[in-house]
């Protein structure tokens, strides 16, 4: 009866870990796509900003 009770902890110790794991790899793969595309936005930024410009009259 002990052995049975000793596999269940395992298995919620191991659904615990794979969720763990797929969480870590989500947030890397998310950090990797916000650093790739970094510069084309700081690109949209920056003609934002060129195209703010008052005109006075």
């Amino acid at each position: 009866m002990s052995e049975i009770a000793q596999k269940k902890d395992n298995f919620w110790l191991y659904v615990g870990c794979t969720i763990a794991a797929l969480l870590i790899v989500i947030t890397v793969v998310k950090q990797s796509e916000d650093d790739k595309f970094a510069p084309i936005k700081q690109q949209l930024e920056e003609e934002t900003a060129q195209m703010n410009i008052r005109v006075l009259n």
